[in-house]
């Protein structure tokens, strides 16, 4: 199962702190030994100084903290009170100002505030963020905002720092306005090439916590990879599906499982396998495989082997936990859908041998399926049949044509490559 845990991947391209829940999530798991799960955590706290964080887990998990370490943290603390004082003033004059008051104190900033002391406000939020009190930090980051340009200094900084802020207080609703003024941001100014592609690759990864915690959140994460209204017909120019083939194809995963759970998957289905097909030497997991072999191969039997490699995989991953069932209904019914389009009467052992289900289990689910998606077939409980209706035949007879078509292709394509041969030897054999 380790091997399929994309955690020591994501975490290159997460705020540390935003990495101690994934870990956390892993211990829960058991399929890591806590002793270094809590190694990992330790490592991570320490290497970026969040050292309050790291007595708050020592403290946790009864080791000793020692003097060094209480004394670090008291002294973080006596410059966080000091940093308090100095932008006391900053604070009182923003906290009870609505948007149009908080405007015109931005565009005064420069006489009632020294750049120093702005950056003063900055400093605190950062150290507040540190000692993990994320709804003070996201205040101070937000006065911090309304008194700098753009152009300043720490701006893209802060615009992230809310990001984290919103993420970590889980306010979805928050994190989403500020990812979608992010991801404006960054594709509206003036990055060069690289760090455009360094930006979104972050906010792709951060977008995950958003994306798999509210309601219709895959919906959305789908549509920043495949929206039409953007990109037009020209899916491969957008610029974040750039950004999986560039730096991290490992997000195929979490798009794969988004397209598949999607309200409209099947306008979607068409580019994903075409953009799987060209990322399978890059990455491949069984969530991908799935869709390649129902979809590529029409190997029923490999998908449903897939399948429930999907199931364990699902099951570890922090984001896709929660989906779980969800997938897996999503994925039955793919499966069902190809299969009955290639057959016109299908035995409800075999579909339950297919989806991995009980026959009476399978049974209730077409039943369910005719009634609610309004499905065109009939079953024949005698016999133990699902009968397929006339458009099922029809698709079929569609399969079978292009089957056709494509072998007289491809017999036509070899007659022709090997004329070119016989001429270019012909060539050689003159000069």
């Amino acid at each position: 199962m380790t091997e399929w845990d994309l955690t020591p991947v994501l975490a290159k391209f997460l705020d540390p702190q935003l990495v101690i829940g994934l870990l956390e999530f892993l211990d829960n798991k058991g399929i890591y030994d806590s002793s270094d799960i809590l190694k990992y955590k330790i490592d991570i706290l320490v290497k970026n100084n969040l050292l309050e964080y790291l007595k708050h887990v020592y403290e946790r998990n009864d080791i000793e903290v020692s003097e060094e370490l209480a004394a670090k943290c008291e002294k973080i603390a006596e410059e966080r009170g000091k940093l308090a004082g100095e932008v006391s003033e900053i604070l009182e004059s923003l906290g009870d100002l609505d948007e149009q008051q908080q405007l015109q104190v931005q565009l005064q900033s420069k006489q009632l505030y020294s750049l120093e002391k702005v950056n003063q406000l900055y400093e605190f939020a950062r150290m507040t963020y540190n000692s993990a009190v994320y709804d003070q930090s996201l205040l101070f980051l937000n006065s911090y905002q309304i008194l700098i340009t753009p152009q300043g200094k720490n701006y893209v900084n802060a615009l992230w720092g809310i990001l984290a802020c919103s993420i970590l207080s889980q306010d979805w609703k928050q994190a989403l306005d500020h990812f979608n003024f992010l991801k404006g941001y960054i594709d509206n100014s003036n990055f060069t090439p690289s760090q455009a592609l360094q930006q979104r690759t972050w906010l792709i990864h951060w977008g995950l916590f958003i994306f798999f915690n509210i309601e219709s959140g895959r919906d959305l994460l789908v549509e920043v990879f495949f929206d039409s209204k953007q990109q037009g017909n020209k899916q491969m120019n957008n610029p974040y599906l750039n950004v999986i083939h560039t730096t991290c194809p490992h997000i195929l995963r979490y798009l794969t499982a988004a397209v598949i759970t999607h309200r409209q998957r099947r306008n979607y289905m068409k580019e994903l396998v075409r953009f799987i097909q060209q990322e399978q030497y890059n990455y491949r997991d069984p969530i991908t495989e799935f869709v390649e072999c129902l979809y590529v191969n029409f190997d029923f039997d490999g998908a449903q082997k897939k399948l429930r490699d999907c199931e364990f995989v699902l099951r570890i991953d922090f984001f896709l936990t929660a989906c779980i069932e969800d997938f897996i209904q999503n994925a039955r019914l793919f499966i069902f859908e190809i299969f009955c389009q290639i057959h016109e009467c299908i035995s409800i052992n075999m579909i339950a041998e297919k989806l991995n289900m009980t026959i009476e289990d399978a049974e209730r689910w077409i039943v369910k399926l005719i009634r609610d998606a309004h499905f065109d077939a009939k079953i024949d409980s005698k016999n133990g049949h699902v009968i397929m209706g006339t458009q099922a035949v029809l698709q079929y007879h569609q399969l079978i044509e292009k089957t056709k078509a494509m072998r007289l292709r491809t017999e036509m394509l070899s007659i022709n490559i090997e004329k070119a041969l016989h001429k270019k030897g012909d060539r050689q054999m003159w000069n």
